[in-house]
């Protein structure tokens, strides 16, 4: 829902708010934020609150060190775990040049101008993310352990499940904050949790996993927890993945075999913005992370696989992501990999039906990999005319030099 200024200044008036964040994200996805009090809301709507840009990554120097943040009015949201008297709420920025321009490497504002042209030349996409963390003990002082919370399995319930009410708790404070799970339960790994999302469009899902990810670290600590979204917080245990399904429509038709081929071709370029930490290749090819670039139906060994659902809900789901990455420029990537493919109608290659998991050297030999390393992934990003004609360099400079 969209809000105007005003209405917004009413609503922090009426509804006892006394504190507003400011957030954004560094380029990298780190969720940051400052704190105004409510009389500063005007002059952050019509001015634009400074902020020191030389200390954000990605975000400039000392030399050119400011940075304006103006509240998107279309969003606001209540953080349901501060006092309710004295409320505090949260609302997504844009990030401007003292000149009130858009900031290039401002990535929600990147996926937000993307979204808008390609919906107005007829592209529907929709986005679900399924995340998963674990939760890990903190120690005497609260410093966070790799000892994980509980030993359970895939599914298993309570006792074994201790992460149970955990995720109760995140499920309840979404739903408080407009945002709405679809299903939670126990992963593989020891206290290790995954909860999915309804469908929604590009910015929605991206900014609701930045939500997310904020929620299950705040409940966890409440809870005397640490939550590590890390791709690999355990060695010879599965990694964490933000798997992401896509529905693709294109002036009024279905047409995810073309986008999904658009994905595979890119696939590659684009890897170092979904999988942006070193460990995330540790994670690429065991414990059902995937490495070889092939899709399936229903297949968990692949890349990307097309569960079995009918009419809405079709969707294909890309395994690769990570939590870490920011979901701006990875959903606005996908975006452009599904156009290139659906405005030229890519074919899609066969479908793979056998396990790669358990496959032979012979058969394995036949399909090309994701990259096994960043310095790989670097390389696929800086040599990638698609990825250039995407988002600004200063982003892919960024990125390669972590």
């Amino acid at each position: 829902m969209s809000y105007t200024p005003d209405e917004i200044l009413q609503y922090i008036e009426e509804e006892d708010v006394k504190f507003i964040r400011l957030a954004f994200c560094d380029v990298f996805g780190t969720p940051k934020n400052i704190s105004i009090m409510p009389n500063e809301m005007r002059r952050a709507f019509e001015q634009g609150i400074s902020i020191d840009a030389s200390a954000i990554a990605g975000f400039g120097e000392e030399s050119h060190s400011d940075m304006l943040l103006i509240p998107d009015p279309s969003e606001i949201s209540i953080l349901p775990w501060r006092p309710e008297h004295g409320r505090v709420v949260r609302m997504f920025c844009t990030v401007c040049n003292p000149d009130k321009t858009v900031f290039e490497a401002d990535t929600r504002s990147l996926l937000k101008k993307t979204a808008e042209e390609l919906r107005s030349e007829g592209f529907d996409f929709n986005y679900g993310p399924e995340t998963e963390f674990y939760l890990f003990k903190r120690d005497e002082d609260g410093e966070p352990t790799k000892i994980p919370y509980d030993h359970a399995g895939y599914m298993d319930l309570a006792p074994e499940d201790k992460g149970e009410n955990v995720r109760r708790e995140i499920c309840l404070t979404l739903e408080q904050m407009g945002i709405v799970p679809e299903s939670s339960h126990h992963e593989e790994g020891p206290s290790q949790n995954k909860i999915d999302f309804r469908y929604s469009d590009a910015l929605t899902a991206a900014d609701h996993a930045i939500t997310f990810r904020s929620v299950v670290k705040t409940i966890a600590a409440r809870n005397g927890l640490y939550a590590d979204f890390s791709p690999k917080p355990l060695p010879n245990l599965p990694g964490n993945g933000m798997h992401i399904n896509i529905s693709a429509v294109y002036n009024g038709e279905d047409v995810l075999p073309y986008a999904t081929a658009g994905i595979l071709k890119h696939i590659s370029e684009i890897t170092l913005f979904l999988n942006s930490q070193p460990d995330s290749y540790k994670r690429f090819g065991v414990n059902k992370a995937p490495l070889y670039i092939s899709w399936s139906e229903q297949n968990r060994s692949q890349l990307i696989r097309i569960p079995a659902t009918m009419r809405e809900y079709k969707r294909a789901e890309l395994r690769s992501p990570d939590p870490m990455c920011n979901p701006y420029l990875a959903l606005l990537l996908l975006m452009k990999a599904m156009e290139d493919g659906i405005k030229n109608r890519l074919p899609l290659c066969e479908p793979t039906g056998i396990n790669l998991f358990k496959a032979t050297p012979k058969e394995l030999s036949k399909f090309e990999t994701l990259p096994r390393t960043i310095g790989e992934a670097v390389s696929a990003a800086r040599n990638s005319d698609f990825v250039k004609a995407s988002i600004p360099q200063s982003i892919i400079d960024d990125y390669s030099s972590r």
